[in-house]
């Protein structure tokens, strides 16, 4: 900022172009900013990709830019605000990539003006320089022979003023390159906050997975390391960069997949950092989500190859005792994209089946430490009773270092510590760490859930011949049916998998291409399915005895004129609707065993159907509410009632409810909608509708009903 309404800021791109900014922002609220390019600098092959911009002690008219790149050299740039910027020197000192820099407020120390610039670098190291105003009227006065004579660089000349630089510091401490540094924010000297004054305090964050501060000694003037915080690793990537918080009582950090580590210091009389809560989520696309049977958490899987557990936290410390949305586990860490989940219903332990990019569905169960922090999360304690939590023997999970399975790790051993002697001769700081699965009290931080959330894989489903795309349970929790990417009409049959056996007891052949989503009604009396080839089957299922399952095709139909991507039952009857690539949604319903009747068509959307998910609201007059996510990233929700008061949706009536505002909705394709519980109970006047999409994002709507 150069005035209370002018600011200078300056961009650097691969093209190896610098541009110089000034922007004038508005007097008045909702005026416009003024936006201008003063300057546009050439700076060779090696583009920039580290700026910094002050203004020059002594000389308020020059700023001074600071850029450096892939030259391994710093160059520094003169010029006024709104003028050209000419080339003054370029320090050399670092033998690697230049990662950041950061200029200080001017420092005036013994008599002498000073600006400071801090350098970081790929080579492990951070540099310190000094840019000190030269005293014209001294130039004649005999130099003080000292240390700083001989390692004095060149000299900056801007204007009427020069100044000479010199290497203040070097600053050895990380062990990997150091990706981020930055001078701790100013404070205001006086109780008017006019004067700032810079603090001598540097943070660092590198590739090593630490961040420090440096400070120099009170005696000597040396800079030393004074906090260390984050774990020395070189099994995981480590911070691409690091900030102080306004008053300098946090530091955060962001790492790989966008996760974020915050320290904050709560020591009183000393400095004491401890690690802090930080929201997470997912850093790539989001292809499905479930509900937990009775709703008290929500699984999502992404093509960031983990799944995730996202509970409401009931926050203690609020007035309103309002909950608060945290991710409680990290239940799979894979090699593969993962692109479908369903939750286990029915009664026993938590579990649900996983399908990636790879021919093998891979089932999970909750672990003891899962069940035991689900207890601290909800008030009620009902569905993971005592005697589940006695039956499960399995504390956790380990990460294999080289494999895609998750090895149980056994209540027994657990309580013996185990023997890591090096004996195979691998060095140690490349292996997997050992889980550590803890109950947690309070939600967890990125390095609990990295490693020690994980839940035990307990079987592996052999069949498809290739990558699996879609899972659906039945609301018994006694089958699982799971289908694949397909081009041809065997690969794109229906595998039915019991439950607890893990027998394939079906594959139901209907499809010539992908079965894009699957569904069992809410009776468990059909499997609708909808695909790339245009068509919806609908299977009846019978369970004969207790291994034996009957199913035969009811009925297939030609519905869409382009992929059929989303389906959805009526949680009160056989009615189910289709959302499609043609920008169409059809509700159906199943007349006989032999046939399914159109009952209407919604007027055409805007953009292509991808999600459907149908909540009901009241059984005896069959009256729902149909979520519908769009392509573009939109939700839209749709009144449906039946016209007769019988409950028979012999023809519906369907009226639009409400458009979600754009702002709270996805910019990308919206991939699942879910309805926390399908069918509404009575005492309850809100709802909550979850939602997945492409834009990365998990959200979680509350919808009232009126």
């Amino acid at each position: 900022m150069v005035s209370q309404q002018e600011a200078v800021f300056a961009s650097a791109s691969s093209d190896g172009t610098v541009n110089v900014w000034e922007v004038v922002f508005p007097s008045t609220r909702g005026g416009d900013c003024k936006l201008s390019c003063s300057d546009s600098l050439f700076v060779g092959q090696k583009p920039m990709v580290a700026l910094s911009l002050a203004e020059l002690p002594g000389n308020s008219k020059q700023l001074v830019l600071a850029m450096g790149g892939l030259d391994n050299k710093i160059h520094l740039y003169c010029g006024e605000r709104n003028g050209k910027f000419l080339r003054a020197c370029e320090l050399k000192a670092h033998t690697d990539w230049i990662r950041s820099l950061d200029l200080s407020l001017p420092v005036y120390v013994n008599g002498e003006t000073s600006l400071l610039l801090v350098s970081s670098s790929q080579d492990k190291g951070i540099r310190i320089w000094k840019m000190t105003l030269q005293d014209s009227s001294a130039s004649n006065k005999k130099q003080q022979t000292s240390l700083a004579s001989y390692i004095k660089g060149p000299v900056l000349v801007a204007g009427s003023s020069s100044y000479q630089i010199s290497m203040e510091s070097l600053l050895i401490g990380h062990e990997d390159w150091v990706y981020s540094v930055e001078w701790q924010p100013p404070s205001t000297s006086s109780v008017e906050g006019i004067e700032c004054f810079q603090p001598q305090s540097i943070l660092s964050a590198s590739m090593d997975k630490t961040m420090l501060i440096w400070q120099p000694e009170k005696t000597t003037g040396i800079w030393m390391n004074v906090v260390t915080v984050g774990e020395l690793s070189h099994c995981a990537l480590g911070f691409y960069g690091g900030h102080w918080s306004p008053n300098a009582d946090s530091i955060l950090a962001h790492g790989y997949g966008g996760s974020f580590h915050l320290w904050k210091d709560v020591g009183i009389e000393y400095d004491d950092w401890k690690p802090q809560k930080v929201p997470s989520g997912h850093f790539a696309a989001v292809s499905d989500i479930a509900w937990a049977r009775c709703g008290e958490y929500m699984m999502s899987v992404s093509h960031d190859q983990s799944t995730r557990v996202f509970a409401p936290w009931l926050n203690n410390t609020s007035v309103e005792n309002e909950e608060s949305w945290h991710e409680i586990a990290r239940p799979q860490v894979h090699g593969h994209d993962i692109n479908c989940v369903t939750v286990i219903k029915g009664k026993g332990n938590h579990r649900f089946v996983g399908g990636a990019d790879e021919k093998v569905a891979r089932v999970f169960e909750s672990p003891l430490s899962f069940l035991k922090t689900l207890s601290h999360v909800t008030s009620d304690n009902s569905s993971f009773s005592a005697d589940i939590q006695a039956d499960v023997q399995i504390l956790g999970a380990n990460m294999s270092a080289l494999g895609l399975s998750q090895k149980p790790i056994y209540v027994q051993a657990a309580s013996t510590p185990t023997d890591r002697s090096n004996t195979e001769g691998f060095d140690t700081l490349e292996t997997v760490p050992e889980a550590v699965p803890v109950v947690l009290t309070e939600p967890p931080i990125e390095e609990q859930l990295a490693w020690h959330t994980l839940w035990p894989e307990s079987h592996k489903l052999y069949g498809h011949g290739n990558e699996l795309f879609s899972l659906c349970c039945d609301h018994d929790g006694k089958l699982v049916a799971s289908s694949c990417k397909a081009q041809s009409a065997p690969v794109a049959e229906i595998w039915l998998w019991q439950v607890g056996s893990w027998k394939s007891v079906g594959r139901l052949q209907s499809h010539s291409l992908t079965v894009t989503q699957m569904e069992f009604s809410h009776d468990n009396q059909y499997l609708l399915a909808v695909s790339r080839d245009r068509h919806f089957s609908v299977f009846q299922i019978n369970h004969k005895g207790t291994d034996e399952i009957n199913y035969q095709l009811v009925a297939k139909q030609e519905a869409h004129k382009r992929i059929i991507w989303s389906c959805s039952w009526n949680p009160f009857g056989h009615e189910f609707a289709t959302g499609s690539r043609d920008k169409t949604v059809k509700i159906w319903t199943v007349e006989t065993e032999t046939s399914v009747k159109l009952l209407l068509t919604l007027p055409p959307f805007k953009s292509s159907v991808t999600a459907l998910s149908w909540l009901g609201l009241d059984s005896h007059s069959n009256r729902g509410l149909l979520a519908v996510g769009m392509e573009n990233g939109l939700i839209e929700l749709w009144n449906l009632n039946s016209r007769g008061g019988d409950g028979h949706l012999s023809v519906q009536n369907a009226s639009p409810a409400v458009k979600f505002d754009p702002f709270l909705c996805h910019v990308s394709t919206v991939q699942r909608l879910s309805w926390r519980n399908p069918q509404k109970s009575e005492d309850s006047e809100t709802v909550q509708l979850a939602s997945c999409g492409a834009d990365h994002c998990v959200r979680i709507f509350s919808v009232t009903i009126t």
